[in-house]
């Protein structure tokens, strides 16, 4: 008896020793001073994606649900979106048919407006760098070309078709100029306003090392100016983008500017949602691609 009353009692601190807290308590209150556990990788890559992807997914679906609402409602003239699926079903799962002629399928008819902006975007690539850097370096050229662009590049793109028709006697020149002279002035103006706003000390440097011409404008000047012409191709890409779909309307052939306007003769509007789909995705992909080209090229100083 006298044993277990010594195993219960509790000892008495010697003298000149602090007394020791007992370790069962000190366990709970550690482990509610501790901070959280940090969450698992895969948790929050699923939280990164669900905050990403679940905002469009809702406005979208939103978006879709009015629009049947409105369009399935007596009296309405455009389709639901249930009826623009079923009408162009065969173009949505064959897209690559080909009935000869115009008669193709929708991916054929991109392609065609594709190879048109290809072409005379990388026209306005080159010739818009090569003359923003002329204005931006010489001041001479700045006062004497500066009035012109600013007066040229607030004409219309589909103004420029006739004249091009009657230069190139042409349709699909025509459409790639109209490409061309669209898309050049931005890309002028933004190559020119990032060749101004060099860095002095860039400048210094150059003249310290005695760089020659070449290697003034590959080390100093065109990584400096680079976030400034991306932005510039950027908006170069989006307007060449939408300048070919309105000049296809007109010229005719393979293109989907001319399925629009086809579809539009024929009284089908479900073909032309779908086309319309298919543009406005064609031009998000584009921008994103000229975008993450400038992120590569700048570092990631190219802003998008």
């Amino acid at each position: 008896m006298s044993a277990t009353a010594s195993t219960v009692t509790p000892s008495r601190p010697e003298r000149g020793r602090a007394p020791q807290a007992p370790a069962i308590a000190a366990a709970p209150a550690a482990a509610a001073g501790a901070p959280p556990p940090p969450p698992s990788r895969w948790r929050q890559r699923l939280r990164h994606l669900a905050g990403t992807m679940l905002p469009p997914l809702i406005v979208t679906a939103v978006f879709l649900l009015m629009w049947e609402m409105l369009a399935s409602s007596p009296g309405a003239t455009l389709p639901p979106p249930s009826l623009v699926v079923t009408d162009t079903w065969e173009l949505i799962v064959n897209p690559f048919y080909d009935h000869g002629g115009n008669d193709v399928g929708m991916a054929w008819q991109l392609l065609a407006s594709l190879e048109r902006v290809a072409y005379g975007y990388l026209l306005a690539v080159v010739a818009g760098i090569a003359l923003g850097v002329l204005v931006g370096q010489s001041t001479w050229a700045m006062r004497g070309l500066d009035p012109i662009f600013q007066v040229l590049r607030t004409v219309p793109p589909l103004a420029w078709l006739p004249i091009s028709l009657a230069a190139f006697q042409d349709s699909n020149p025509s459409a790639i100029f109209v490409i061309f002279i669209t898309a050049i002035w931005p890309i002028i103006i933004n190559t020119s306003v990032g060749i101004r706003n060099i860095s002095q000390d860039y400048v210094n440097v150059a003249r310290v090392l005695r760089l020659n011409g070449v290697e003034y404008f590959t080390r100093i000047m065109l990584p400096a100016a680079a976030p400034y012409i991306f932005s510039g191709l950027r908006i170069g890409i989006g307007l060449a983008w939408l300048a070919i779909v309105a000049a296809e309307m007109l010229i005719g052939g393979v293109g989907i500017g001319f399925f629009i306007w086809d579809a539009w003769n024929a009284s089908m509007l479900s073909d032309i949602v779908l086309a319309l789909i298919y543009v406005g995705l064609v031009g998000f992909i584009l921008d994103r691609l000229v975008a993450l080209a400038g992120k590569w090229v700048t570092h990631g100083t190219q802003q998008g």
